[in-house]
């Protein structure tokens, strides 16, 4: 049963990197990675959302609502997840949380919601943060939608950093173990910043087909 939990697919960046574009809309094994994605994610939760900037349209094909930042001028990642969670407040208001993971990260763990929720529960912090190989990834969490109000009033104020964020509310990370594709230990966060990176996704995905 999916949890009572709002994914958001944060896709509101700039990807500087890959040139400009909509990187998650590249395709890999015949889908976008964004569609990855949505198909890793969408299991695990009652709702989904895509958080992107612009014109929705181009992102039709993907049947999901388009949130954009409720802040201008591309402040960061924190907006998307505040973007999320008004969406929730508005449409799912029973839901609790929401999730939040990037759409250019096709291999999400099958379970990060479930060990999200867990590690809330428990106790750790408000907010859950995805961990791996000794890396946080700020931009995959699990966020109390009753914490909107207050990120709306740091982002007003100026805040950008992620972790700035966190630090008022108390965090706890969760780690997740590496994945074993093609004989190679592969992070389940791993994404395309680059075109290298890039390419490294579209050899591993087409290895698991194979």
């Amino acid at each position: 049963m999916n949890a009572p939990v709002t994914g958001v697919l944060l896709a509101g960046g700039q990807s500087r990197r890959m040139g400009g574009g909509d990187k998650g809309l590249l395709q890999l094994d015949g889908k976008s990675m964004l569609q990855h994605a949505i198909e890793r994610l969408a299991p695990q939760v009652s709702a989904l959302v895509l958080n992107a900037n612009g014109d929705p349209g181009r992102f039709a094909g993907l049947g999901l609502p388009v949130v954009a930042d409720p802040i201008a001028g591309y402040v960061g990642p924190l907006a998307g997840v505040l973007a999320g969670m008004r969406w929730s407040l508005a449409h799912a208001p029973e839901h609790p949380f929401v999730v939040t993971a990037a759409g250019d990260a096709p291999l999400l763990p099958l379970d990060l919601v479930a060990r999200l929720r867990a590690a809330v529960e428990g106790g750790g912090g408000r907010i859950a943060l995805a961990r791996s190989n000794g890396a946080l990834h700020p931009v995959i969490g699990l966020w109390p939608v009753a914490l909107a109000a207050d990120l709306g009033e740091q982002l007003r104020g100026g805040v950008r950093k992620v972790l700035d964020w966190t630090d008022r509310h108390g965090s706890v990370g969760v780690d997740f173990a590496n994945e074993r594709i093609d004989g190679r230990e592969i992070d389940p966060f791993f994404n395309a910043n680059t075109p290298q990176e890039f390419k490294q996704l579209r050899d591993l995905l087409a290895s698991l087909r194979a």
